[in-house]
């Protein structure tokens, strides 16, 4: 026995060895990351939240999220903000590339991460909430508004021991800082060139999690990258205003070549399917109703000039009350949630053109004379085979014979024409010198 115990103590050890071994080569995992660039609004809201479900399901180090916006609608950064807070796996803001930023909605995001960071060449800050929809907020309710985003971005700082007094100021004053000066203050953890600089810089730090506190090991971790999904790809891009803009106009256009062009079927199921899309990317939208129904009078105004002769004076109206209900649709102080008018004025311009092109040709249509059916005859001519007056004759037209009357009596061989048909009787007239 005691012959085998070195050998045994041997065999330990090297067992021993070759386990450490495996766990220092299987111990850096991945690094989930996604890049979130543009304005936050419930498509981003989706896409972070699923990110942070993968990362947990996939026992990530950690989640990176690179960030770039100029800010966005209130309840979806907050939802973004409660997934994060929620998260099971360390998430890591890093304001990137040089040149991004992290404005309004962006500034609660970077706070509730836990770790921030920004590249060099970065800003943060202008978080003042802004009423959406045009709507008038009296001094009461726009301080009431205010006050509670004071009060939940202090409380996130608290949560994640950063600088609540520049975060109220950031709120109440829409103060803005860059990244040196944002490390200085305590409102982000470090400033990194590069997301591998990042990820060597944070190793080894813990965090807080809902699951406890964590060690990261990110040094060598593999950085696996998550690109958005086709459908919230489709989604995010018609969210865009100007965008939803264009397929409201199309769609408009559509329906309006339906409704004047029965049984077409294809302009009106493309208008149906693109207006559908524009009234989703209303919904994260500040949409001013009252432009929306002048547009929508501005239809009714196309439409009933194919019925009603009014000189074109109802066309005029309809472009007017067009340009107006464009100009109003959109109403925000901030330009990424307005149309811009590089693509408001082509927009209108090549709609009333189609429009007007196509009330032109239905009308043309409507007032053409029949070309078929009894009602083709009128106009035609033929001569007459028996004496015609008020109380009726004969004559030849378009190959075949006719009951016909005529106000003056005319004389057999007459060149005559029709001038209309009652029934299967044509009253017709002699062809004056200069008709023949």
């Amino acid at each position: 026995m005691r012959q085998q115990l070195p050998t045994i103590l041997f065999l330990l050890f090297l067992f021993g060895s070759l386990q450490a071994t495996a766990s220092e080569t299987t111990s850096a995992g991945e690094v989930h990351m996604i890049k979130v660039e543009g304005v936050i609004n419930p498509v981003m809201a989706e896409y972070i939240g699923k990110a942070i479900e993968s990362a947990e399901r996939d026992m990530a180090e950690a989640l990176l999220i690179q960030l770039d916006t100029p800010g966005g609608l209130d309840p979806s950064m907050r939802d973004i903000v409660k997934s994060i807070l929620s998260s099971r796996v360390p998430v890591v803001v890093y304001v990137a590339p040089s040149g991004a930023r992290a404005a309004s909605a962006g500034v609660f995001i970077t706070y509730s991460a836990h770790i921030s960071a920004m590249a060099p060449g970065t800003n943060i800050g202008s978080a003042h909430p802004v009423p959406m929809g045009g709507k008038d907020v009296d001094e009461v309710m726009m301080k009431k508004i205010e006050n509670d985003a004071v009060a939940y971005i202090k409380s996130i700082a608290v949560k994640r021991g950063r600088n609540p007094e520049w975060a109220e100021k950031a709120v109440r004053e829409s103060v803005n800082i860059t990244a040196r000066e944002a490390l200085k203050l305590g409102v982000i953890d470090l400033i990194a060139d590069s997301t591998e600089e990042l990820l060597t810089a944070i190793d080894s730090r813990e965090v807080e999690t809902v699951a406890g506190r964590l060690k990261l090991n990110t040094k060598d971790a593999t950085l696996r990258e998550f690109e958005m999904g086709l459908r919230l790809k489709i989604l995010n891009a018609i969210s865009n205003p100007n965008v939803a803009y264009i397929l409201m106009m199309i769609g408009l256009v559509g329906i309006y070549f339906e409704l004047s062009n029965p049984g077409t079927i294809f302009p009106g199921v493309i208008g149906a399917i693109c207006l559908i899309l524009a009234f989703y990317a209303f919904q994260t939208l500040p949409v001013n109703y009252a432009g929306l129904a002048l547009i929508g009078l501005a239809l009714l105004f196309f439409i009933a000039e194919t019925q009603v002769t009014s000189f074109g004076l109802l066309t005029i109206a309809g472009i007017i009350s067009l340009i107006l209900g464009s100009l109003m649709l959109f109403e925000s102080p901030l330009p990424f949630m307005k149309v811009s008018l590089g693509v408001l004025l082509p927009t209108v311009i090549m709609a009333s053109l189609a429009i007007v092109f196509m009330m032109y040709y239905a009308v043309k249509l409507h007032r053409r004379r029949p070309v078929s059916g009894m009602e083709g005859l009128v106009g035609e001519q033929g001569v007459v085979v028996e004496r015609v007056d008020e109380r009726g004759g004969r004559v030849f037209v378009d190959g075949e014979y006719w009951n016909a009357t005529a106000d003056q009596p005319l004389e057999k061989d007459t060149r005559i024409k029709v001038v209309e048909v009652r029934g299967f009787r044509l009253r017709v007239e002699r062809i004056k010198e200069d008709e023949q």
